[in-house]
């Protein structure tokens, strides 16, 4: 058969598979279509099906079809970062810093911390983890990192979906959460600090802020849909030269993103937009990323080491919110609430250590535990969060039941919306 051919069987498998097993086995109050894709990716990989059906696998997954992927794959995620960097309102932070502050810097230092520990017990148990080129502290902060890290808009999605989203609790959560996502990509650019290139990261950081002042004032006097088309090749822009300079493409997509107001967009048009993306290009991206995984240590050393984080990410989240919420004065159970709601991490954590194996900090051993550990952690959020916001059942096509305080709030937080 033809690359073409092939490309078409492998885009087939890619879009039927998982919404078969999503829509068959009623999966979305416990792991919505992204997860079941991102898990589906990881069954399609070389640790599952081509250790399986290893011919079957080479034949539909052959280098020219997997390069195809992968550019569909780039620039999927390149444009969900970009949304990601748009939808970032540091307005609305500033408003409420206090609270915001506090809350994100224990959300995101607690489970740093305990991110750390679990990295350096990963590298005193045994060797195959950090990446060949990378820095034991780089190692230990990515993994850190990985492990505090909230996915804003698989965040965005689960509260849409619990009814949330637009109540006090729902707009809480996003400042915390949009504060968290900006340390990870600051973060991120620290880690792939290159001291030999300093020069032309330095460079490329000095020529991104003029280009983006210029950028703004030409963008504020274009219409709405003149805004889409120019933006995307600001994207690309600075993505190039983010990448060409040393730092990742990844950075220069949320840099992007950032440097826009969210303000110049119809939140419904940027809704579309995102959902538009996670349905026709972004399975894509799951599937290379389940394609990345490796078993060569031994699947229980894997499952061992994701066990091991996921134990840090959660009881780090959800000590680092407990201690925010009783310094603020939180009503109780608010903070239990909050905690697992950040515990979403599912595609920028995925993203964000993809970045880590691209630029060999992390092997396939430790990526395979990381996306794992995601997985889990973001399954989690459902079952912990629905029963105490009133969500009315476990099937996709139920509402959420209305509450004395507004549909899926918490008792007590619209009295508290205008304060906090």
């Amino acid at each position: 058969m033809s690359t073409t051919e092939l490309f078409l069987i492998a885009m087939t498998i890619i879009l039927c598979v998982p919404y078969a097993i999503w829509r068959v086995f009623r999966t979305d109050y416990w792991a919505p279509l992204v997860v079941v894709q991102i898990v589906t990716g990881i069954l399609l990989g070389p640790g599952v099906l081509g250790k399986a059906f290893p011919d079957y696998y080479a034949t539909v997954f052959s280098p020219p079809v997997i390069a195809a992927l992968n550019g569909i794959a780039w620039w999927a995620v390149m444009v969900f970062v970009w949304i990601a960097g748009i939808e970032l309102d540091l307005s609305e932070v500033w408003k409420q810093r206090k609270e915001c502050g506090t809350t994100a810097a224990f959300a995101l230092g607690v489970p740093l911390l305990a991110g750390c520990a679990a990295a350096l017990v990963m590298l005193a148990w045994r060797d195959g983890w950090m990446g060949p080129r990378a820095a034991p502290w780089q190692f230990v902060l990515g993994i850190g990192m990985a492990c505090a890290v909230t996915a804003l808009p698989i965040l965005l999605l689960l509260m849409e979906k619990l009814g949330i989203l637009r109540e006090p609790l729902g707009q809480r959560v996003l400042r915390y959460a949009s504060l968290d996502d900006l340390a990870i990509w600051a973060v991120l650019a620290i880690i792939l600090l290159d001291w030999q290139r300093v020069g032309h990261q330095a460079a490329f950081l000095a020529l991104f802020a003029l280009a983006a002042w210029a950028f703004r004032r030409l963008m504020a006097r274009l219409e709405e849909s003149d805004r889409y088309i120019l933006g995307l090749v600001w994207l690309a822009a600075c993505g190039y030269g983010a990448d060409a300079c040393g730092l990742h493409f990844m950075v220069g997509a949320f840099l992007a993103g950032a440097a826009m107001e969210r303000a110049w967009f119809r939140i419904e048009g940027l809704d579309a937009l995102r959902r538009n993306v996670l349905l026709t290009i972004m399975p894509v991206f799951f599937l290379s990323t389940g394609l990345r995984t490796n078993w060569q240590l031994g699947g229980a050393a894997v499952f061992g080491a994701a066990a091991l984080l996921l134990v840090a990410s959660v009881t780090g989240k959800l000590a680092g919110v407990g201690i925010a919420g009783r310094l603020l004065g939180w009503k109780r159970g608010d903070a239990w609430t909050v905690g697992w709601l950040l515990q979403t991490k599912a595609l920028i954590m995925i993203i964000f250590v993809n970045v880590l194996l691209d630029r060999g900090l992390v092997t396939s051993e430790t990526f395979t535990a990381l996306l794992l550990m995601a997985v889990a952690s973001t399954m989690l959020t459902m079952p912990m969060v629905a029963p105490r916001l009133g969500y009315a059942g476990a099937r996709a096509d139920r509402p959420p039941r209305e509450t004395a305080t507004g549909t899926g709030a918490i008792p007590g937080d619209a009295d508290r919306g205008a304060k906090l």
